[in-house]
C-alpha cells in the first residue's frame, strides 16, 4: 500500500496534523512512539489554548484520544513505532521504523525535541520539583519567588523576560564570557532592575529537601564557589532536535534543526514537510507547533491534488 501522507511523531504538532489530515480524508500513517511531547514531563500546563490548567500527562492522553477519534478508513495509527530512516524512489518515500518499512506519497516530521538535560548532583532529584525546562508551561507557578535561568542565548534572556512579569526577581546565569544572546536582546532585559546575570557560572549542585532550596556554582575567573537561595530553575541550554534518522537527506542547521520555510513549512526535499520543535522555526511552544503543522497540512493537501 502506498498511502497519501506518513506524519512522524504524537506531540501537539503531530497530533493536530493528524486530525486534519483524517478530516481530509487523505490516507495517512501516523507513526509515533508515543503522545505528548516535552510537555509530557509538566505537572501543570497553564497556556494549551482552551484548557485553564492541564498535566502533561492528560495532555498526552486527550491528543491520542482525539486522533484515535479519527482512526479509521483513512487514518491508521501505529503507536511504538521508532521511525529509523527516510528514502525517497521517484515520487515515493520509503520510511524505515523499528519493524517494517511503508511507502507514501508524502511526509510531515513532527518528531520534536528533546530538552539538553542539566547532568549535575541533583538535577534528575529535582526535576519537576522546581527544576523545569518548560517556563511557558511552568513559569505561572513561581509566581513572586526568586528564580534562576540557566542560559546566557537568546532562549535563555527570553526565558527570563517572561519570568520578570510575576516573579520577585531573576538570576540568569551563564557559563562563557560572553552571552550568546543577541545584544539587543541583553540590553533590553538587563533593564529591568529585578534581573542580576552572572557570567563564568559552572553549575555544580542543586539542593532541596522536598523542592528546590538552592543551588550552588564556580565562579570559573575567580575561582570561587557561590550559592544561591532559589524556588525554581528554569533551564535553557539548548535542545536537541530528534532528527538523527534523517541522516543527510534533508537540509539541517548547524544545531540540527530541519531548516524549513516558514510561509508553508516546506523542507529542502519536495514531498516532504517538518513543524514544531524539530524545526529551524523561531519560536518553540505547543500552540505555534500545531499551527505550524496545520499550515503544513493544508500545503501537503494542496500538493497531492495538484499532481
Amino acid at each position: 500500500m502506498i498511502y497519501d501522507l506518513i506524519i512522524i511523531g504524537g506531540g501537539p504538532a503531530g497530533s493536530g496534523a493528524g486530525v486534519y489530515a483524517a478530516r481530509k480524508k487523505l490516507k495517512t500513517l501516523f507513526l509515533t512512539k508515543d503522545f505528548g511531547g516535552q510537555s509530557s514531563v509538566s505537572t501543570d500546563i497553564q497556556n494549551w489554548i482552551g484548557t485553564v490548567s492541564i498535566s502533561g500527562t492528560k495532555l498526552g492522553e486527550d491528543l491520542k484520544k482525539h486522533v484515535l477519534a479519527y482512526a479509521g478508513d483513512s487514518l491508521e495509527l501505529k503507536e511504538g513505532e521508532a521511525v529509523q530512516s527516510i528514502e525517497k524512489t521517484g515520487d515515493i518515500f520509503q520510511v524505515k521504523t523499528n519493524s517494517e518499512v511503508f511507502e507514501t506519497k508524502s511526509v510531515l516530521v513532527a518528531t520534536g525535541a528533546d530538552r539538553r538535560k542539566l547532568n549535575i548532583p541533583g538535577a534528575k532529584e529535582f526535576e519537576n520539583k522546581g527544576i523545569t525546562y518548560c517556563a511557558s508551561c511552568d513559569g505561572p507557578l513561581f509566581s513572586d519567588m526568586d528564580v534562576v535561568v540557566i542560559g546566557g542565548g537568546n532562549a535563555g534572556f527570553e526565558t527570563a523576560a517572561q519570568l520578570l512579569a510575576y516573579t520577585k526577581s531573576v538570576t540568569l546565569l551563564h557559563r562563557g564570557p560572553e552571552f550568546k544572546a543577541d545584544q539587543i536582546t541583553v540590553e533590553k532585559v538587563l533593564k529591568n532592575p529585578k534581573i542580576k546575570a552572572i557570567r563564568n557560572a559552572d553549575i555544580l549542585e542543586v539542593k532541596g529537601d522536598n523542592f528546590v532550596k538552592s543551588l550552588t556554582y564556580k565562579d570559573t575567573e575567580a575561582g570561587t564557589t557561590h550559592e544561591i537561595e532559589t524556588s525554581g530553575i528554569f533551564v535553557e541550554i539548548g535542545l536537541i532536535p530528534a532528527t538523527s534518522f534523517l541522516g543527510n537527506l534533508l537540509e539541517l542547521t548547524e544545531y540540527k534543526q530541519i531548516v524549513v520555510n516558514p510561509k508553508d513549512q516546506k523542507t529542502s526535499v519536495l514531498g516532504i514537510w517538518a513543524a514544531g520543535d524539530c524545526t529551524s522555526n523561531l519560536y518553540h511552544q505547543n500552540n505555534i507547533a500545531t499551527g505550524d503543522a496545520i499550515r503544513a497540512l493544508e500545503d501537503i493537501y494542496i500538493h497531492l491534488h495538484a499532481r
